[in-house]
């Protein structure tokens, strides 16, 4: 037997495994323990997926048919509440657990009336874990019901009773009114923000026009009401709103008794080159589609090209691509028993689904097509105009490669590569002018960042078709430098395995990062939007696996005799100031204006605080700018996300799109949100 050294035994101990390393976490435990298993994370998203589960309860009421009022109130305190009209949740005895119904509920995953259909035909909440969690994750929840006559209160801590199921009036109403206050300890922000939680509310209210609901935010002192008759109609104008419509909305019902399905679609077409396509299933976004999408699409293509074929309107072979283009869609289905990827629900996974929404849209659009010709004729034009415009693209992105291989794939010439070769070492830095250029070639690291600057503001691509977007120089140099390619399809998923030429492929990227960097102005900003707006549609892969990253430059630098400091924004900038006037309280302060003339006098400058502004990235010598945005120790990046591919889509729509008043609004909006304007 091996003699075994001290330091072998020791850390043999530390990995010591034995039947007292199992671990049994009791009742909700578990969910405090690792909560994004549950509500995805425990940033900002997963903060207000707790509202989403409680609202969704409401929901799954008056989809039974028992609640018409809903009122979400984000309290003064920190707390909310959702209260509905419904028919409150049970409070007896359980017959098996015996112990308050109502408790049970609140304090057990999978408990909960979703099982069985008696109960609730459809609902979003399945697993019996939504509200229980909500109860976990919470410092302090209160719920109150009113049924049968009485008012019924219980209230938690952490997901613990604190006391039983008590009576404490009377009532003839019925109903439930869920409180709580998310626990610090678990959340990185326990800030509800007032828009996020209106958005869904919102669409709750197209998918429900039966449904009132109503968001107080005693804070900002805002109360808005929704409700929207016209249900899905409504919802595509709203979502349109920003876009010039060019065909009237079509929507589509239809029901499958077999499988207990209904299917509600509408859809218009508006003047832009962008698809908009939102996906519910129980009233839960489905993000990523699922069947229900895959249905409509491919049931849209097939009976607008026979439509087009039997009137001899078509002008070119049409596909799938063409009549997406500047599609504005929503697509709902209810199903008794939906099958989700995992909690937080954004695919719909049954096959059945998707013959019955292919079945219905067949059937029902025809009918719209044969009853009304012009508006057949007018989307058809479209989808030709499409069809046109995407050969033409292909004619261009087959040239730039036919040229690149004459070339032997010369990079551009702007291009200061770096010397490392393997992508996942390198980045990119795609700079805002020759000037920052420069610098930025200067100071960086050579062996593995590359610099390539522009020149100008680059297409706005949301305006603009593929054959123009491609025969923009700045877009073809980024294409080019990049080297994975240029997707011709906008929002399409480049390994969608459906046998077409794979036009874009991140895995031939260059670089591991592509970090835009751009002045911390508002052209800056504007510059900054356009390239999202371009690598959103057309590289979106880069986004969705981390790799598109914003440059965060320092607005202002603090300079105290030989001390000199940076500041990214106005808050940092006052505690610099504030700290380094902690040592000498009669400091005087020295201001240097974007022009660069001082407002002070010399003998400031030499002895005092001296705050400057930087313009733009070119005033930066090289080693500030390599210290301050370019250093993988120092610097800041952030990190380009998308939560939502259709909602953002949106938002680029309104910012970018055609109409000025819906961009007027928007940035109205939220100005209140940023004191430097950012994307």
């Amino acid at each position: 037997m091996e003699n075994k050294t001290l330091e072998e035994l020791e850390l043999k101990n530390e990995a010591h495994y034995g039947e007292d390393s199992i671990k049994v976490l009791e009742g909700l435990e578990a969910v405090r323990k690792r909560p994004a298993m549950y509500i995805g994370d425990v940033g900002e998203r997963g903060l207000h997926h707790l509202i989403n589960e409680v609202v969704d309860n409401s929901i799954d009421e008056a989809l039974a048919g028992y609640c018409k009022n809903i009122i979400v109130t984000l309290h003064s305190d920190g707390s909310c509440s959702v209260q509905d009209d419904g028919r409150g949740i049970p409070t007896g005895i359980h017959p098996e657990k015996k112990i308050p119904t109502l408790e049970l509920v609140m304090c057990t995953l999978h408990a909960g009336g979703k099982f069985d259909k008696n109960s609730y035909k459809v609902s979003g909440g399945l697993h019996g874990v939504g509200v229980s969690c909500v109860n976990a994750l919470s410092t302090v929840m209160t719920v109150t019901v009113e049924r049968e006559g009485k008012i019924y209160q219980q209230t938690y801590r952490e997901g613990i009773p604190v006391s039983g199921v008590e009576v404490i009036g009377d009532t003839n109403k019925t109903g439930t009114n869920t409180k709580f206050l998310p626990d610090p300890t678990i959340f990185k922000t326990v800030v509800f923000k007032f828009d996020k939680v209106a958005d869904r509310l919102r669409e709750l209210a197209f998918l429900n026009p039966q449904v009132n609901i109503v968001i107080k935010d005693e804070i900002e002192d805002i109360e808005e009401v929704y409700n929207y008759k016209g249900g899905l109609v409504d919802f595509v104008n709203y979502v349109d709103s920003a876009n010039t419509a060019v065909t009237k909305p079509v929507l589509v019902t239809g029901s499958d008794e077999q499988f207990n399905t209904e299917v509600e679609i509408c859809f218009q077409y508006n003047s832009s080159y962008s698809e908009t396509l939102l996906s519910y299933v129980n009233n839960i976004n489905t993000h990523e589609g699922g069947t229900h999408v895959s249905g409509f699409r491919s049931a849209l293509t097939r009976t607008m090209n026979a439509y087009a074929s039997n009137n001899k309107l078509v002008k070119n072979q049409l596909v799938g691509d063409d009549f997406r283009e500047g599609l504005t869609a929503v697509v709902s289905v209810k199903v008794p028993e939906p099958l989700f990827e995992g909690q937080t629900k954004t695919k719909l996974g049954n096959g059945e689904i998707e013959g019955i929404v292919r079945q219905i849209v067949n059937e029902k659009l025809t009918q719209f097509l044969d009853s009304n010709p012009t508006e057949a004729k007018r989307i058809i034009d479209k989808a030709n105009t499409a069809a046109e415009a995407r050969i033409a693209a292909k004619k261009s992105r087959d040239l730039v490669r036919r040229k690149n291989a004459l070339e032997s794939s010369t990079l551009p010439g702007k291009l200061a590569d770096c010397s490392m070769s393997t992508p996942e070492d390198c980045e990119i830095f795609i700079v805002e002018g020759d000037s920052a250029g420069g610098s930025a070639k200067q100071g960086r690291d050579r062996r593995f960042q590359a610099i390539l600057p522009l020149k100008g503001k680059i297409l706005n691509v949301q305006k603009a078709a593929p054959n123009k977007i491609l025969e923009n120089e700045e877009i073809r140099t980024i294409i080019t430098a990049i080297g994975a390619g240029f997707s011709l399809s906008r929002d399409a998923d480049s390994s969608n395995g459906n046998g077409k030429e794979r036009d874009f492929d991140p895995e031939k990227s260059r670089y591991g990062k592509i970090i835009l960097m751009a002045d911390a102005d508002v052209d800056g900003s504007h510059i900054r939007t356009l390239l999202l707006t371009f690598f959103f549609n057309f590289m979106r892969e880069l986004i969705t696996r981390g790799m598109l990253y914003i440059a965060q430059p320092p607005l202002y630098k603090i300079k105290k005799g030989k001390q000199e400091h940076y500041a990214y924004n106005d808050q940092e900038r006052n505690e610099t100031i504030e700290r380094l006037r902690k040592d000498n309280p009669n400091s005087k302060l020295a201001v240097i204006t974007e022009e660069g003339e001082e407002l002070d006098n010399e003998e400031v400058r030499k002895t005092g605080i001296v705050i400057s502004r930087f313009k733009g990235l070119g005033e930066m010598n090289p080693d500030q700018l390599w210290e301050t945005t370019m250093n993988p120790e120092t610097r800041t990046l952030l990190k380009v996300n998308i939560e939502d591919a259709a909602k953002a889509n949106i938002v680029f729509q309104t910012l970018m799109g055609d109409k000025v008043e819906p961009r007027r609004e928007f940035i109205e909006h939220n100005a209140q949100y940023v004191k430097n304007l950012d994307v």
